[in-house]
């Protein structure tokens, strides 16, 4: 099957190549690869940013999106069938949906939403399940409360914005002037340009921050918050919590507590909490997200849609910064 491969870190372009379909396990579908999208975990990936705390082995298929048809099954599979089209974040150590196969357990995928195409579907898993991680799951997001989504127009952004409006929260968010109009479209409360205005200055008593940008963005997130709010970064610095959880050894837990000690320090010095989240796979939230979107509450904010053999070209693409919402890649 035809792949796109990191060959070593630190290479700027993929390589496109030949390699064989995956095998499939007990518990295992083989999907054909319809669509996938890029994400900045790709880059980071790439460029060998994670190899600490995610030690691929060389050479990799890169990838962490799919949609597409199940064409295999494994023989303990009960959940889906042949012909079935579904979406997935796959696990952390199976990646590879930039290829014409993955195989794929059965607990992280989910039948596609009906009302959406191939194209859609698979712009949603990994930042859906990150949405729905850092709002349900980690900061139990309740209505009426306030919260602060970064980077509004970005592909977890757009989103968190729609799904933390669905659960009753106030929401701002942070855009540049281009994308003001798409985050009040999308159901912003209050959109602070940050080429005009400095968000830590007009916003304040928020219960919960979504951070996805950089260190200086995220102490500036502590002054927006009130005391017991949550500071929750997907971004980093990772945290010692992440490092036991992801069972990373005692060393990489010492090495976490280092890089978070001084946002860490800085929260609890105004009556916060400090948490760092690397989203998980998982088809039980991806279909309770299908649900919503189906329901019309959710919906895919695509940017371009780049032919397959210009994987590395929506990988430069969404490098510029400027992508509103997803960059898909239409392989069959």
């Amino acid at each position: 099957m035809k792949a796109f491969i990191v060959d070593r870190y630190g290479d700027r372009s993929l390589r496109a190549g030949e390699t064989p379909e995956p095998e499939v396990g007990d518990h295992d579908l083989l999907v054909e690869v319809h669509a996938t999208s890029v994400n900045p975990l790709d880059s980071k990936i790439r460029d060998g940013e994670f190899k600490q705390i995610l030690p691929y082995r060389l050479p990799l298929i890169l990838g962490n999106d799919v949609a597409g048809i199940v064409v295999r099954i494994g023989p303990k599979v009960r959940r889906f069938k042949l012909g079935d089209e579904v979406y997935a974040r796959p696990d952390k150590d199976r990646i590879g949906t930039f290829a014409q196969f993955i195989s794929i357990n059965e607990g992280d995928v989910a039948l596609k939403p009906k009302n959406l195409s191939m194209e859609e579907a698979a712009s949603i898993p990994l930042v859906g399940l990150t949405a729905w991680q850092v709002l349900v799951e980690r900061a139990r997001l309740k209505p009426e409360q306030k919260v602060l989504i970064h980077a509004g127009s970005g592909g977890v952004g757009t989103i968190a914005i729609q799904l933390a409006k669905h659960l009753g929260a106030t929401v701002a968010t942070t855009v540049g002037t281009a994308n003001v109009d798409l985050a009040k479209n999308l159901g912003a409360d209050i959109v602070v340009d940050y080429k005009r205005a400095e968000f830590e200055k007009v916003l304040s008593d928020f219960d919960v921050v979504l951070n996805s940008l950089g260190s200086e963005t995220l102490e500036k997130s502590l002054q927006v918050l009130k005391p017991g709010g949550k500071l929750i970064s997907i971004s980093g610095p990772p945290d010692p919590a992440f490092a036991k959880e992801n069972g990373l050894g005692w060393i990489m837990e010492q090495a976490t507590r280092a890089l978070s000690l001084g946002i860490r320090k800085k929260a609890k010095h105004v009556g916060v909490s400090y948490s760092f989240l690397f989203m998980r796979a998982d088809g039980e939230q991806l279909a309770k997200i299908t649900s919503l979107i189906e329901s019309g509450v959710i919906q895919p904010v695509i940017d371009q849609v780049f032919p397959f053999e210009a994987t590395n070209e929506a990988l430069a693409y969404i490098e510029t910064g400027r992508a509103k919402g997803k960059v898909i890649v239409k392989v069959r």
